[in-house]
């Protein structure tokens, strides 16, 4: 071997040797930026690993059960309260100018404008619990009118659907 070449050989080592040393440097410089930098979080982990870690049911004995059921019972009905459209309210108002004004304003699918008289006086000449009952279960009209149940949301109380369709009536007279 020449000495050229063993200039070449120990040139190149020591190019290898320091580029080594330059990447275990890069790694150690990323594995603490990286151990540093925050950690992205999901607010929801706790709740769904508590959810399940609870228990499936529960024993109430005595007073304290009662009250543990009553607690129960009153945080089930506000969960089912809050499931209903419109936060419940049994306005006629509110509930037509929430879902059912797209339709009756502008007269989609013939569906009768509100305030006409000429296009609401048939409909109400059947009676107001055959109007309701059309708003309730749906209707579809000889003319190719179509009405869906509950203006197509389902989460409508009966009594909102009533509440509304008398308002849309008195709205007609």
């Amino acid at each position: 071997m020449t000495k050229s070449d063993q200039s070449f050989i120990r040139q190149f080592g020591w190019l290898i040797a320091g580029l080594h040393v330059l990447a275990l440097v890069l790694l150690i410089m990323a594995y603490t930026i990286y151990t540093r930098a925050p950690k992205e979080t999901n607010p929801q982990v706790a709740q769904k690993i508590a959810a399940r870690l609870a228990p499936a049911g529960a024993v109430y004995a005595g007073d304290t059960g009662r009250a543990a059921m009553a607690a129960a019972q009153e945080a089930a009905a506000k969960a089912a309260a809050s499931q209903v459209a419109f936060g419940g309210s049994t306005d006629g108002k509110t509930v037509y100018d929430g879902l059912c004004h797209s339709c009756h304003t502008a007269g989609v699918a013939g569906a009768p404008k509100l305030g006409d008289k000429a296009a609401w006086a048939p409909r109400i000449a059947e009676g107001i619990d055959t109007l309701v009952k059309h708003a309730l279960e749906g209707y579809h009209g000889p003319d190719g009118n179509f009405m869906p149940p509950k203006g197509g949301m389902p989460s409508l109380t009966d009594e909102q659907v009533k509440n509304t369709v008398h308002w849309i009536v008195d709205q007609a007279k």
